[in-house]
C-alpha cells in the first residue's frame, strides 16, 4: 500500500513537471511570434485606453504579466515611455495573464460538473481583474492616486539597489524547454506541442490527484495550505514571486477545483496573492535599473494591485458570483459550452480588432 502511495506521489511530480514544461514552452512559443511585436506596441503608445488594450495584448501575446512590466520597467527606464503612459499597460496586462487559466481548464471540457468548476476557479482572476481596471482605470485617468503613491514610495526607497533572482521552476525546467526549443525551433509547433503535453499531463494530474486524495493529500491542501483567506493570499503570493508566473501558480489550483478539491471561495484570495507575487520580478528589474521612474512604474503594479485587494476583497461576492455565474451559464448544454467558451477566447482578440481597425 505504501509502495503504490510512492509511487502514485513519484508520478505525480512528473506529471506535475510536465505540466510547468509546457507552460514554459507555451510562454517560449508565443514569445518567438510575439515578444518584439509586443516590445514594439509596448513603445507606441500614447492614449491610456490603448495604453490598457496594449497591456492586454501584450501579455496574452507572451503569457506573462512579469515580462510585460519588465519590459515596461525597461522601456521606461530608457526614455522611451513615460510614466503616465505606463500605468495603464500594468493594469492591461493584469487581465492579459489570465486566459493560461481557462486553457486549462479546457481539460475538463469533456466533464461537465468538473468543468463548472474548473471554469469558475480560471475566470474568478479574470473578474478580478476586469472589475479593478473598470473602477480603478477612470480614477487613475483623472486624479492619479496610484502615480502619485508610487511615486513618493519610490522617493523613499530609491537608492536601496537590487539583484538578480533566478526561479527554481525556471531552473528546473530550462534544459528541457531549452532542448525542445533548439529542437523544434517552429513556435506553432511549440505552441501544439505545449498544448498537447498540458492537456495530457493535466488528464492524468486529475486522475492521480483523486487517488492521491484518499492518501489525505486533502486534508494537506484543504485545511493546512487553504485554511484561512490569509494564508491562502500568502501562499500565493510565496509561490508566485518563486516562481515569477502568476499564469503558472493559478493555473495549478485549477484542476484542484475541477476534481472538487477546493472550491470557489478558497481559491479567491490565493489568485489575489498571485497577483500580488507576480510583481516581485518588475520590482527587481527596476532595482537593478537604479531607475528612478522605473523603480516608480514597478511601485505602481503593486499599489494597483492593493488597492484592487482592498476594494474587491471586502466585496468578494461580486467576482465570485460573476465566475459561478459564467460558468453555470457555460455548461447548461453544448451549444452554450462552445458559446461561452467562443466569446471568452474572442474577447481576447478584440485588442488585436481594435488596433486594426485603428
Amino acid at each position: 500500500m505504501r509502495m503504490r502511495t510512492f509511487m502514485k506521489i513519484f508520478l505525480f511530480l512528473i506529471l506535475l513537471y510536465a505540466f510547468f514544461v509546457s507552460i514554459e514552452l507555451l510562454g517560449s512559443g508565443f514569445k518567438l511570434l510575439g515578444k518584439d511585436f509586443a516590445e514594439s506596441l509596448l513603445a507606441t503608445t500614447a492614449n491610456p485606453i490603448v495604453g490598457l488594450i496594449i497591456g492586454v495584448l501584450a501579455t496574452s501575446l507572451i503569457q506573462s504579466s512579469s515580462t510585460t512590466t519588465s519590459i515596461t520597467v525597461g522601456l521606461v527606464a530608457a526614455g522611451g515611455l513615460s510614466l503616465r503612459g505606463a500605468i495603464p499597460i500594468i493594469m492591461g496586462a493584469n487581465i492579459g495573464t489570465t486566459i493560461t487559466n481557462s486553457i486549462v481548464s479546457m481539460a475538463h471540457i469533456n466533464n461537465r460538473k468538473e468543468f463548472k468548476r474548473a471554469l469558475a476557479a480560471a475566470t474568478v482572476h479574470d473578474f478580478f481583474n476586469i472589475l479593478a481596471v473598470i473602477v480603478l482605470f477612470p480614477i487613475e485617468m483623472f486624479f492619479h492616486p496610484i502615480e502619485k503613491l508610487a511615486i513618493s514610495l519610490a522617493n523613499a526607497i530609491f537608492g536601496i539597489g537590487g539583484m538578480k533572482f533566478m526561479s527554481p521552476l525556471k531552473f528546473a525546467t530550462k534544459p528541457t524547454t531549452t532542448a525542445l526549443i533548439s529542437l523544434i525551433q517552429n513556435p506553432w509547433v511549440l505552441i501544439v506541442l505545449s498544448l498537447l503535453m498540458l492537456f495530457c499531463a493535466l488528464f492524468f494530474f486529475v486522475k492521480v490527484m483523486r487517488s492521491l486524495v484518499i492518501s489525505k493529500v486533502e486534508v494537506i491542501i484543504d485545511g493546512f495550505l487553504f485554511r484561512n483567506d490569509l494564508t491562502a493570499l500568502t501562499l500565493g503570493a510565496v509561490i508566485t514571486a518563486i516562481i515569477q508566473s502568476s499564469s503558472i501558480t493559478t493555473s495549478l489550483i485549477v484542476p484542484l477545483a475541477g476534481a472538487g478539491i477546493l472550491t470557489l471561495r478558497k481559491i479567491y484570495p490565493y489568485t489575489l496573492g498571485a497577483n500580488l507575487g507576480t510583481t516581485i520580478t518588475a520590482l527587481l528589474a527596476a532595482m537593478i535599473t537604479m531607475n528612478i521612474s522605473a523603480l516608480t512604474v514597478a511601485l505602481s503594479h503593486i499599489v494597483f494591485n492593493i488597492f484592487g485587494i482592498l476594494i474587491f476583497f471586502p466585496l468578494k461576492r461580486l467576482p465570485l458570483a460573476l465566475a459561478s455565474g459564467f460558468a453555470n451559464l457555460a455548461v447548461r448544454s453544448r451549444k452554450t459550452i462552445i458559446i461561452a467558451v467562443g466569446t471568452y477566447f474572442l474577447l481576447y482578440l478584440l485588442p488585436i480588432i481594435y488596433l486594426i481597425l485603428r
